[in-house]
């Protein structure tokens, strides 16, 4: 069985730094430059500043331009698996924004 590892590249005081994948431009960057929206367990969608809320997650930069892109693009939705209706759209967009 192949096992596939998430890329990482060192700090300066040599740890590893986490990248993760913004579905807006499809750049990899550190998971701590990227926004998470994550998908709990009844099915709400929401954005989690903090990064550790339970459920399924999906990294975005935080320009409101590369959420405008997910959302022509179909990226939650592909990344939940599940329909993402435009109000969840329009509420990240006004949660990014503060």
């Amino acid at each position: 069985m192949k096992t596939t590892e998430h890329p990482v590249k060192n700090d300066p005081m040599g740890r590893k730094v986490p990248l993760r994948k913004c579905l807006g431009c499809n750049e990899m960057k550190p998971k701590r430059e990227l926004i998470r929206v994550v998908r709990s367990p009844e099915g709400v969608i929401s954005l989690d500043k903090t990064g550790k809320a339970n459920g399924r997650g999906a990294y975005v930069c935080p320009d409101p331009e590369c959420l405008k892109k997910c959302a022509k693009r179909k990226s939650f939705q592909r990344a939940f698996k599940c329909q993402v209706p435009a109000e969840v759209h329009e509420a990240l967009e006004k949660q990014l924004a503060l």
